[in-house]
């Protein structure tokens, strides 16, 4: 079989305390410099921002997914990222013959799929998908920032951070944090 349309996806916020779950599916351009593709984990947030351009001009195609605090805390984190994972892939404007996940779990999906431990450090079309998503959470979390600014949404995006846990009990819980999880949970006495 000839792969044509190959895409790499990943998702970013597994960890933090409030926000979404969101994921990335990218389908490079074989002109794509891939070696400039690392995890997103790694480079800094300018050099993210940098290649977030440079993968939307190198790309055919990029779909996002979203997977609310909400659905987090009914789901569970590993299904949300899984949702979350799907909905990346149904928005993408073109098929893919080949899907690339990073991690053990593959979303529910028709494509043709392969998991990759450590992908994003192993898999151009993953890291591109890992740079995408976190730069689109980042700026997320800074969005949630200007609606309501005590958390510091904008300097830890979420984690739980000494400063987060700080102003969680100071402050309480937000709309935007996620119920499921412990401190969050133990402030509400859930």
């Amino acid at each position: 079989m000839t792969i044509k349309y190959l895409a790499g996806v990943d998702e970013v916020g597994r960890g933090c305390l409030a926000g979404p779950v969101i994921s990335a599916a990218v389908i490079l351009k074989k002109s794509a410099k891939k070696d400039l593709l690392k995890d997103s984990k790694t480079l800094s947030p300018s050099k993210r921002i940098y290649l977030a351009q440079y993968i939307v001009k190198a790309s055919y195609s990029i779909g996002i997914g979203i997977a609310t605090n909400e659905e987090i805390d009914d789901l569970n984190i590993h299904n949300a990222s899984l949702l979350s994972m799907e909905r990346a892939i149904n928005n993408l404007n073109i098929e893919p013959d080949l899907i690339y996940v990073d991690g053990l779990f593959k979303p529910p999906t028709k494509y043709k799929t392969q998991c990759f431990i450590k992908g994003d450090s192993l898999k151009p079309s993953i890291s591109a998908a890992s740079i995408i998503a976190k730069v689109v959470r980042d700026n997320e979390m800074m969005y949630l920032n200007s609606l309501i600014n005590v958390y510091q949404f904008n300097e830890h995006k979420g984690y739980p951070t000494k400063s987060h846990k700080l102003a969680l009990n100071t402050f309480g819980p937000s709309i935007y944090h996620r119920k499921s999880f412990r401190p969050v949970k133990d402030l509400i006495g859930i």
